[in-house]
């Protein structure tokens, strides 16, 4: 599949794959300030922002949608960044294949672990939203927020939302698959799979999702790695904390 991208900058290149719900557009501020220093690409996974849809949708095939876009771009010696799914597709792809082209690997704020289901609410919220019905963005929050609570979480998710060459709104995110295939999302690395690169994991300590048992499963997959608290964050550290988020980060690749 080939997949939407924007690039920045000169130099050795550094990718960037979003979350679930996400884009690309998440990461252009950070995007932005790393291409002073790297070729950035900030990518838009299947299902999401500007690339193409499908029904089929799993880390395998991410990871294969990468494989043919470093293959397509020629890229090697690059760095690589996921938060969350994109964090999961990142480490499947480091296991998967030609690890020996990864320089760094930075995960952010996931685990190589299974999750319980969990996006179910605000999928039902998404859903229950009628477009046709929809006049504005703040319309589309007042009924979001009988789902969501969290002002800033549904802010993020209206970003989906764009209008269409009628006029009318309609969704950057394939809603119909995410919803129907979540539990694909909520899989662990499988067993074998294992990256000796250099590996960060950046950690939110607000956030839920790598904890402090957690240790075990990261070293067993991903025998180089360590992993950095960002205080004061939740699971977007990127974008709650992005000047310590930053510093971290520069600070893994250039050592």
């Amino acid at each position: 599949m080939e997949l939407n991208f924007k690039t920045f900058g000169e130099g050795q290149p550094l990718l960037i794959l979003h979350g679930l719900f996400g884009s690309s557009d998440n990461w252009l501020t950070l995007g932005r300030k790393l291409a002073e220093q790297y070729k950035v690409y900030l990518i838009d996974q299947r299902n999401h922002g500007r690339s193409p849809w499908s029904n089929d949708w799993n880390y395998q095939l991410m990871a294969e949608d990468l494989l043919e876009f470093v293959q397509t771009h020629q890229l090697d010696n690059f760095i690589l960044v996921g938060h969350s799914m994109g964090g999961k597709t990142a480490m499947n792809y480091a296991a998967r294949y030609y690890p020996s082209k990864i320089q760094k690997l930075i995960v952010v704020d996931i685990a190589p672990k299974s999750y319980p289901i969990h996006h179910d609410k605000i999928v039902a919220g998404l859903r229950s939203l009628d477009l046709n019905q929809i006049n504005s963005r703040k319309d589309a929050d007042v009924q979001l927020a009988n789902y969501v609570e969290e002002v800033g979480v549904r802010q993020f998710l209206l970003k989906n939302l764009y209008r269409n060459y009628e006029k009318r709104f309609d969704w950057r995110i394939n809603l119909q698959v995410i919803g129907d295939n979540l539990d694909n999302m909520s899989v662990g690395l499988p067993d074998n799979f294992e990256f000796d690169g250099p590996t960060l994991f950046i950690r939110g300590l607000r956030s839920k999702y790598i904890k402090d048992g957690d240790e075990a499963v990261i070293q067993h997959h991903f025998p180089n790695a360590s992993i950095q608290d960002v205080a004061q964050a939740g699971h977007w550290v990127h974008a709650e904390k992005p000047q310590e988020f930053l510093e971290i980060l520069l600070s893994f690749i250039q050592s």
